[in-house]
């Protein structure tokens, strides 16, 4: 065989050689290029496919017949092989021409198969997935690298002051706070809180030795000692650690135990966070007390969590004046952090903290037993009775160091908070979230809906933290020029209305809304990163793979989860749900679909189906419930057992959920809020929703009241008017009478000026249900509903006592 033919035989696919004992023709010298086939099929070349032979098979052609390869008809084979190759190009075509149809219809044939849904996210969730084991593996990669550093160096001991620490090193000039004008680096703040943990150290009656501890020299602690002499002069220092009759006595009281706890009433300001975090490298527990608790629930709060110590700020000290002698009582130590005409046993907390050397505090100080430790307590909101202390763990402070990279910041962005650091959104979110990426943060004492972008326009604001009703008051300000000349491209929170959302991304866009759900005791949190409206998160395979969870079945009139004849509860299934309000059928529920093209009407209203069911977690190591301070009868329901197997144990969100098709939640009620009128379940968070699409119609309040001589409660809706609007029962009764079933449509309405909030933003249900529809006790204008004429009529004495009385239905 010539160069020639070696050339175009391998093109055709490499040299073919059907070999066979007795077969004529000369033998390769070299070994062929291709896998061997069986014994009595030769071997043949990755061109051509050739049939095997059986055992005892003679083939049909004649020698003749057969191309030689290796002969002098080459030209021959290279022809029979040309039509071959031409055969298969012509049936590669074909091929190709029928296959191009069936790509065409796959996605119909997955919609059809339900499984296009999924598979139209998976890129999003993926890349989620892998996001959170890059948080979870840097996480325990800090953890891990705190824990086997210098006992005496400060990058040692808990997660929070190592980190502040470690970014004291890696970013000293880098700003870590903006409040009004007062800046502050990363270097200046852990300085700050080294100040105020030797405060508290001095008051655990901790002596370092010289220089306190590591880092500060011998001079310097002898001017801090000058300077807490002169201090001690005026007699303020000393009152600081007199309890309860101390003062009187002259005597001091005993020193802060290690691991004690200290109480913060202080509004959201830079003394909050030096205080928080001297406690923490201290290795004392803080307490944030809600600012506006005030007699018996603030002495239950300090009683529940144990308090040794509050620090309040100046300007509580006159609405406290009344509780200054219960506080005395309770044998607490009690500073002011500022200075102020103090009453008799106040010292000023700040004053001694900055006579203290500015050194490193030694990271054994602050180095908990183990992870699970309770390093804080956080107060729960109290709408349904007095507040409880959820304790926070060392862990889910390191965790919450991965808030904002899971929403996907960085280290150069600038963070807005105007949110309460009482609160877990607050403090673990925002300020621990931000320390985890080591960004700048800028702290509002308060939120204001009128200078909100003006602010983000002066400090390059790009990361927007909300909760509640604040986007609500955005978009209800009127329009300025710095809301479309700023630089938010995020803005991160829960509780945010599809219809607010619609309005905020339509006025303030384009930007980011990711909506985030979770608790302050849980173990279990969820991210809308794919920014789906009106969408809490995704109950995607891969993300409950990293933070797993359920929904289950939930009956509304037990209160309890609904079990099978095994006992272990029943998981809702997604899909198929085309029930009304609450799932009781009617007019059927609405979700909001997002138009992608920017400029067009953003919301088309589709149908969602899914079931609601009650949200729940496992409880593990990775994701465990501390429960509250105080007994154990305070955890009673929070945690299920036997729930999907013997013995294992799941943490109770106590909020219904639903999932629709695609895998997205969508919050429905909290279990308490949803009730029962007319045999039928009603959630008032989607009879709300449904009354705030009125343009006259500002904030909607949907709660349920007991009637005297009927079953379950009846809906009544607190209305807050939209300026300069007014009250248009008739459009009102038509609304509701058109898109809710019978029994959701609220039997009462209570016309107010605003809505009662917790400060954090929370309706107050309870206490508005408390309240009644009584004309002749509540002074707001009520109105009642008459199914009969189709109208909502003023509720009178007179059709009040028509009520009791069974005359008028409702």
């Amino acid at each position: 065989c010539g160069p020639r033919g070696v050339r175009e035989g391998a093109c055709l696919g490499r040299s073919i050689a059907v070999g066979r004992a007795g077969s004529a023709g000369p033998t390769p010298t070299r070994t062929p290029p291709g896998p061997l086939l069986p014994e009595g099929g030769g071997w043949v070349g990755r061109g051509v496919c050739q049939r095997t032979r059986g055992p005892g098979k003679e083939r049909s052609e004649s020698k003749s017949e057969r191309p030689q390869f290796w002969g002098r008809d080459y030209q021959g084979c290279l022809r029979v092989a040309g039509a071959r190759r031409g055969r298969v190009e012509e049936k590669g075509t074909m091929a190709t021409l029928l296959l191009l149809p069936l790509l065409l219809l796959l996605p119909l044939l997955l919609l059809k198969l339900r499984l296009w849904p999924q598979l139209r996210w998976l890129a999003a969730d993926l890349a989620f997935a892998v996001r959170a084991l890059r948080c979870k593996r840097a996480l325990r990669a800090r953890a891990l690298a705190s824990a086997t550093a210098d006992p005496e160096g400060p990058e040692a001991g808990c997660s929070l002051a190592s980190r502040l620490a470690q970014l004291a090193r890696q970013r000293a000039a880098h700003t870590f706070l903006i409040h009004g004008a007062r800046r502050f680096s990363y270097a200046e703040a852990d300085r700050e809180s080294n100040r105020a943990a030797r405060a508290f150290l001095r008051a655990r009656g901790w002596d370092g030795g010289p220089g306190g501890g590591a880092g500060a020299t011998g001079e310097g602690e002898r001017a801090a000692q000058g300077a807490r002499d002169a201090a001690a002069g005026s007699g303020a220092a000393p009152a600081a650690w007199e309890g309860d009759g101390a003062a009187e006595a002259g005597e001091a009281a005993v020193p802060l135990a290690p691991g004690a706890t200290v109480a913060l009433l202080l509004p959201a300001c830079p003394e909050f966070l030096w205080l928080w975090f001297g406690l923490a490298k201290a290795g004392l527990r803080a307490a944030f007390v809600p600012t506006a608790l005030r007699r018996g629930p603030l002495l239950h709060c300090l009683r529940s969590c144990g308090a040794r110590a509050l620090v309040l700020a100046p300007e509580f000290l006159e609405s406290l004046e009344p509780d200054l002698l219960a506080l005395r009582a309770m044998g607490l130590c009690l500073w002011a952090a500022g200075p102020t005409t103090h009453p008799a046993g106040i010292g000023d907390l700040l004053a001694e903290a900055s006579a203290e050397v500015d050194g490193p505090v030694p990271g054994y100080l602050s180095a908990p037993q183990s992870i699970m430790d309770t390093c804080l307590y956080i107060f729960t909101s109290g709408t349904t009775g007095l507040p409880k202390a959820a304790r926070i763990s060392h862990l889910k402070i390191l965790q919450c160091q991965g808030f904002y990279q899971l929403c996907g910041a960085c280290q150069e962005d600038v963070i807005y908070l105007a949110l309460p650091l009482y609160h877990m959104s607050g403090s673990l979110l925002g300020i621990v979230g931000c320390l985890g990426i080591g960004a700048t943060v800028v702290l509002k004492s308060k939120f204001s809906a009128g200078q909100f972008w003006e602010d983000c326009q002066q400090h390059g604001v790009t990361v927007f933290q909300y909760i509640g009703e604040l986007c609500r008051y955005l978009v209800n300000q009127p329009p300025n020029k710095a809301e479309r000349g700023h630089k938010v491209r995020l803005a991160v929170g829960s509780g945010l209305r599809p219809d607010t959302w619609e309005r905020f991304m339509r006025r303030f866009g384009p930007l980011q809304v990711l909506e985030t759900y979770g608790l302050t005791e849980g173990n279990v949190a969820t991210f809308n990163y794919t920014g789906r409206p009106g969408a809490v998160g995704r109950a995607s395979w891969l993300y409950k793979h990293v933070f797993p969870f359920s929904l289950i079945r939930y009956d509304v009139t037990t209160g309890e989860p609904i079990r099978d004849t095994r006992g272990h509860c029943v998981a809702t299934p997604p899909g198929s749900f085309s029930g009304g309000v609450g799932g009781g059928g009617g007019a059927g529920r609405e979700d909001w679909h997002w138009r992608v093209e920017w400029g067009q009407p953003p919301l088309t209203p589709v149908t969602l189906p899914g079931e609601p069911g009650l949200l729940v977690a496992p409880v593990s190591q990775q994701s465990p419930f501390l429960g509250y301070a105080g007994g154990p009868e305070l955890a009673l329901g929070k945690l299920l057992k036997d729930v999907f197997r013997p013995g294992d144990v799941f943490f109770n969100t106590g909020d219904l959920l639903v999932c629709d098709d695609q895998g997205f939640l969508r919050f429905h009620d909290r279990t308490g809020d949803t009730f029962r009128w007319k045999g039928e379940n009603v959630a008032t968070t989607e009879v709300a929703g449904t009354l705030e699409a009125l343009d006259f119609l500002q904030e909607v309040n949907v709660y349920g009241v007991t009637v005297p001589g009927h079953e379950g409660r009846a809906g009544m809706a607190a209305l807050v008017l939209r300026p300069p609007h007014s009250l248009d029962l008739m459009q009102l009764y038509a609304h509701v009478s058109e898109n809710l079933p019978p029994y959701a449509r609220p039997r009462f309405l209570r016309l107010q000026e605003s809505l009662a909030t917790t400060e954090t933003f929370k309706q107050q249900k309870v206490r508005m249900a408390k309240e009644g529809f009584d004309p002749s006790v509540l002074s707001d204008p009520l109105y009642i509903l008459d199914p009969a004429g189709g109208a909502y009529l003023p509720l009178t004495p007179a059709r009040y006592n028509a009520l009791l009385a069974g005359d008028l239905r409702i």
